[in-house]
């Protein structure tokens, strides 16, 4: 929406992203965006994800005992978002402005108004993501140039060339997969954890329905932990039964692994680039900015590769999975006759990282300048990057912290450093993980840890990006008002719905405490516990995922 002349994402369950998931409960009422994600894990038959790709196919899709059309499941997300509006304006919400990839075809936009209308809303414009985004991306462009919109969603791609002139935001050229997205990049991890499992427990989990939900969730957070950091984590407790004792998930994934198994895919978006270009008639020197759209955009390799490809850097002063929203607002405030000013953010103005041995200009030098937080990333802002020893035994390293853009780290400017003993004595490649967080206030903490022990230093440099200031902050970031959380239910009230369906949870722990064995009793109780005490606190984010520990042992005694 837009207020007082500028975009604002409003709210829902807390969060400004609604997972486009729908699910049916045990109790047959219905579960659109957080909490249909978190039973999918464990009633994945009843709950429908990725419904986008889906939008031009004659197809039911089953949940619960029934099933659905395509545009009956988007219906629900969206009458859902139009919920949420109601709730923050006060008011009835009756017409949109829905936006659809370039690459939709007529009979895609056809269902994307059909699911319109089953949400009861007038569909006054369907617009193209790209000039959404671009909309978003600077209102009040005052010299024409040529953007490209490189936008990978969860389920789809699509890249066009767009030419910004004042007044006017023109798509010259589009070219992309309705059937690529951050989806595949979780397949691709899923069949990695599958032939891990098959390997090390000889067990398929291919036909548990349940267990490769749980895969699936595990695997999709991993992805997001490699965007910014050097490993994560795969892990899932009681995920399969062999001879009556379980069998849990465990397993370390390096961010070089992940970028080897998504990298075809990320050949084929640059495929999708130069096609775009060509039919554009422009080549790469004629773009000025790259503008990264959707999620799957905060994957480091491919910002890397756009920045290899076509010599400069992605913008990324907004949040790549709002851009979209935040232009379809604005189209939304000019069809109403509506004056909108441009998007306030806050971002660094430098770049900021570490030095290493490194190749420099073709010959290995020490001092080579390696980035963690680059210039014009929105703050506050977390990034990570793994390094090794470089001498059998070596005990000690010294982390320096540079401000600037130069490759070589001398030619930067120095503001900080400290020094890392005790290392353990071990051949060369011990690896230290070195951890950026720049927060709002421009104040920098730098970490580094050995990763085999856990040893570990840092140090805080008050107003780095102030420091060393030639010029103020592009804008304050603006706060977004916080949505009571909740799921649709008629006449009911969102945190009672959340509440009653954790207390069921609850109840049904407490039966099975009654035939459980003593370890598993002392689990429940744990976890019941847990939930309970996440409750009182009012704290969301514990409550979630206390529910959804709970939830995964209540499906292994289950079983």
């Amino acid at each position: 929406m837009v207020e007082a002349g500028r975009p604002r994402i409003i709210q829902v369950e807390g969060a400004e992203i609604l997972s486009s998931m729908v699910g049916l409960a045990d109790d047959g009422s219905l579960l659109v965006g957080r909490a249909a994600r978190n039973q999918y894990a464990l009633y994945p038959e009843c709950t429908v994800r990725s419904v986008k790709r889906r939008m031009d196919e004659d197809v039911r899709l089953p949940m619960g005992e029934q099933d659905y059309t395509p545009q009956e499941i988007s219906a629900l997300i969206l009458r859902r978002l139009k919920q949420a509006a109601e709730e923050v304006l006060g008011q009835p919400v009756t017409k949109a402005v829905i936006t659809v990839p370039a690459y939709f075809s007529d009979a895609q936009r056809q269902a994307t108004r059909e699911a319109g209308r089953l949400a009861d809303l007038e569909v006054v414009r369907i617009i193209n993501e790209p000039t959404a985004a671009a909309l978003a991306y600077e209102v009040e462009h005052k010299e024409p140039k040529n953007i490209l919109v490189y936008d990978l969603g969860g389920g789809t791609f699509d890249v066009s060339v767009v030419r910004l002139n004042q007044d006017v935001t023109e798509v010259l050229a589009s070219h992309g997969n309705n059937r690529l997205g951050g989806d595949d990049f979780d397949a691709k991890l899923v069949e990695q954890v599958t032939a891990h499992l098959k390997e090390y427990s000889g067990l398929d989990p291919s036909d548990d329905r349940s267990a490769m939900a749980r895969i699936v969730r595990t695997c999709e957070a991993a992805k997001i932990t490699l965007s910014d950091a050097p490993f994560a984590r795969i892990e899932e407790e009681y995920l399969l039964e062999q001879d009556g004792e379980p069998v849990h998930l465990s397993l370390e994934l390096e961010c070089s692994e992940y970028e080897d198994i998504i990298t075809a895919y990320i050949d084929e978006t640059l495929e999708a680039v130069h096609i775009a270009l060509k039919g554009a008639g422009l080549t790469a020197t004629d773009i000025r900015e790259i503008l990264p759209v959707g999620g799957a955009t905060r994957t480091s390799l491919i910002r890397q590769r756009l920045e290899r490809e076509l010599g400069m850097q992605p913008r990324s002063e907004l949040d790549p999975d709002l851009y979209v929203a935040t232009g379809a607002a604005i189209q939304a405030a000019v069809v109403s006759g509506q004056q909108v000013a441009g998007v306030l953010v806050d971002v660094t103005p430098y770049t900021f990282g570490t030095s290493a041995w490194s190749d420099l200009n073709g010959e290995p030098y020490p001092y080579t300048f390696t980035p963690l937080i680059r210039k014009n990333t929105p703050i506050p802002v977390t990034k990570s990057d793994a390094f090794q020893t470089m001498h059998d035994g070596q005990r000690t390293i010294e982390v320096q912290i540079y401000q600037g853009e130069d490759p070589d780290a001398l030619n930067n400017t120095k503001i900080g450093s400290f020094r890392i003993e005790g290392l353990s004595d071990v051949p060369v490649g011990n690896v230290i993980v070195t951890t950026f967080a720049l927060d709002v206030n421009g104040i920098l903490n730098v970490t580094s840890r050995e990763k085999r022990t856990g040893l570990e230093k840092q140090i805080t440099i008050d107003n780095a990006t102030a420091r060393f200031e030639k010029e103020e902050l592009e804008a304050a970031r603006e706060r977004l008002s916080v949505l009571t959380e909740g799921e649709i239910q008629d006449n009911a009230i969102p945190e009672r719905r959340e509440t009653v369906q954790t207390q069921a949870l609850i109840e049904k722990a407490e039966r099975f405490m009654e035939s459980a064995n003593a370890e598993d009793k002392e689990d429940l109780v744990n976890l019941v516990e847990l939930v309970r005490d996440a409750l009182a606190d009012d704290d969301a984010e514990a409550t979630e995922q206390a529910v959804a520990e709970l939830s995964d042992l209540i499906y292994y005694l289950e079983s």
